[in-house]
């Protein structure tokens, strides 16, 4: 029980330095930014590509998200390919890419790589105690990625309905201790160096009885089937980027994700910045009630979320997923009165996560969690279930096991 916890401490530490250093990449870029339109126009586009040619020659395990790498890592059955999308090496190229690539400006989150980092601190550590070849591998992937989630957002919750939802699929009571243990230390640790605190801040959003429950079909549809239609999205993108290198010889990866950073900065311009990074302040302040962002925002950043991820550089779309969910409902609090505007922002941004991702009780549950409000709890549950079914009538597929196949070995034929 010591590795694990030593496991959770790590991640939890880890975690933090995460945080820390995306939003100094964060800052970084924004004060680039302020010095000239050609900084905007320049580094996003060289940022990319110089994150795509490292994780191309040196972390290749380290691409898009993480968490369908650690999915992948939880169906493999030989050591050896879990050894490889778990090494310690892309831990540590995942930590660093994405920073480097936020401070490119790239429209990505940081708490998916937190999952596969989670999972590789977790699993190397078992290891060397030699706990993996005792059949504790997968519990030690499933711990490591649901301190991982835990840590980032400071949602202990969330951190094991991931697991259990998202990660494993199904609940193996034998690591259901342990996935407790993990969850609670990482988070202690974050807690004990950052303060305990709502991601978002706290809300006191309400949903009043009579009409206003009407906001619950409105905002779960919206979110869900522009939720289900990014999941579609990053799909194609998945297959439709290989079948053009095919096609045009003269594209590699590289040049693709200058390319794609060129796009970003375009449509951060666009967008009068408002794109670029995670897309936290922009949903904090929806969340808040404290302003509201261009009319492009949401559009800008599902685009250039999308565009980051085709670059094929380390690239969580958790946060910027959250801000679009807000942005969609900041929208129809300016075209409809049916409930609280602040309201109308945490039910579509649960549905829309929940349409992304396909799995609402981790949507409600990171959601209630990250804004400390418990008055909401059967809208956001109805809307992230309203979300869910929204999202299969344009996505079928579930996005993050779809996408843990590329980490798969191919049978031979």
């Amino acid at each position: 029980m010591l590795v694990f916890w030593i496991g959770a401490i790590l991640t939890g530490l880890v975690a933090v330095a995460f945080a820390r250093g995306s939003d100094e990449a964060q800052a970084l870029f924004r004060s680039l930014a302020q010095r000239g339109a050609w900084y905007v126009w320049l580094v996003p586009p060289l940022g990319f590509a110089l994150v795509s040619a490292l994780t191309q020659r040196y972390f290749p395990e380290a691409r898009g998200s993480g968490i369908p790498q650690t999915i992948a890592a939880l169906h493999l059955r030989g050591q050896g390919y879990r050894d490889r999308l778990l090494s310690l090496k892309n831990a540590a190229g995942k930590f660093g890419l994405t920073i480097a690539a936020l401070a490119s400006g790239a429209s990505i989150g940081r708490e998916g790589p937190t999952v596969q980092i989670g999972a590789a601190i977790m699993y190397s550590l078992g290891k060397r105690a030699r706990l993996a070849a005792a059949g504790l591998d997968r519990s030690l992937i499933l711990a490591g990625g649901a301190a991982g989630v835990a840590a980032a957002f400071n949602t202990p919750l969330a951190g094991v309905v991931f697991a259990i939802e998202e990660l494993s699929r199904s609940f193996e009571h034998r690591a259901a201790g342990v996935i407790f243990s993990a969850v609670v230390i990482a988070g202690v640790t974050s807690i004990g160096i950052t303060g305990n605190y709502a991601y978002f801040g706290t809300t006191e959003s309400v949903l009043p009885g009579g009409w206003a429950w009407l906001a619950v079909p409105l905002c779960g549809a919206l979110g869900g089937l522009a939720g289900g239609l990014f999941a579609h999205s990053m799909l194609w993108v998945r297959s439709g980027v290989p079948k053009l290198m095919a096609a045009v010889p003269v594209l590699t990866p590289v040049r693709i994700a200058l390319l794609c950073g060129l796009l970003v900065a375009a449509i951060g311009v666009l967008c009068g910045g408002e794109t670029f990074g995670t897309g936290y302040g922009e949903a904090r302040m929806l969340v808040q009630q404290q302003g509201m962002p261009g009319p492009l925002f949401a559009l800008g950043k599902f685009l250039a979320t999308l565009a980051s991820y085709a670059a094929g550089i380390p690239a969580g779309i958790f946060a910027p997923s959250l801000s679009i969910g807000a942005g969609l409902g900041g929208y129809l609090g300016l075209v409809t009165t049916i409930a609280p505007a602040s309201t109308l922002v945490v039910l579509t941004m649960v549905a829309y996560f929940a349409g992304v991702a396909q799995a609402p009780l981790t949507a409600l549950v990171i959601v209630s969690e990250m804004t400390g409000d418990r008055s909401l709890t059967l809208p956001l549950m109805a809307a992230a279930l309203v979300g869910r079914g929204a999202s299969s009538l344009v996505c079928r597929e579930s996005l993050y096991q779809s996408l843990s196949l590329a980490f798969m070995p191919r049978s031979p034929r």
